[in-house]
């Protein structure tokens, strides 16, 4: 009697689990503000949009941007030779907060080129990690303001 050996292939297309999943997943957020719009928390989603393109959990291969640790960045990709591996299905690149932006961004490009993901989530990644770079910049305090014209100044003078 031959053994079986038992490989688990995903036999269930991204668009069945879309259907099944869209109504209820843990990270569909709806709102019932604004026309009851819906957003998602994935990891994988880079515009936080609730839908079929932007769903990582969905899709084979995805995305994922998030901050780091002191001002930094993590790049998380999907593979898609583990799909029923949750630990091994994911990739890590982590970019220090002293890396500058643009050589960020051309390594997100890079990355994502060369393993074959889709173009249009290129832009969306290299547009959260800009995001998310400008909002870990400490803030610079404004000028105080100087007096304009002639009385301003002599007002400004007896203060």
């Amino acid at each position: 009697m031959p053994e079986h050996h038992h490989e688990h292939h995903p036999n269930v297309s991204a668009d069945l689990i879309w259907e099944i999943a869209r109504a209820n997943n843990a990270f569909l957020v709806k709102r019932r503000s604004g026309g009851g719009v819906q957003f998602s928390r994935d990891p994988f989603n880079l515009v936080n949009k609730h839908s079929r393109k932007h769903a990582g959990f969905v899709n084979d291969k995805a995305v994922g941007i998030l901050p780091g640790a002191k001002g930094g960045l993590t790049m998380t990709t999907k593979k898609t030779k583990h799909s029923n591996r949750p630990i091994a299905n994911i990739n890590e690149v982590r970019f220090g907060a002293d890396k500058s932006g643009p050589k960020v961004y051309k390594n997100i490009v890079n990355v994502t080129a060369k393993q074959g993901y889709r173009p249009d989530l290129r832009r969306d990644a290299v547009a959260r990690a800009s995001a998310i770079k400008m909002s870990s910049r400490p803030v610079k305090e404004s000028p105080q303001k100087k007096a304009r014209g002639a009385k301003a100044k002599k007002v400004a003078e007896k203060e």
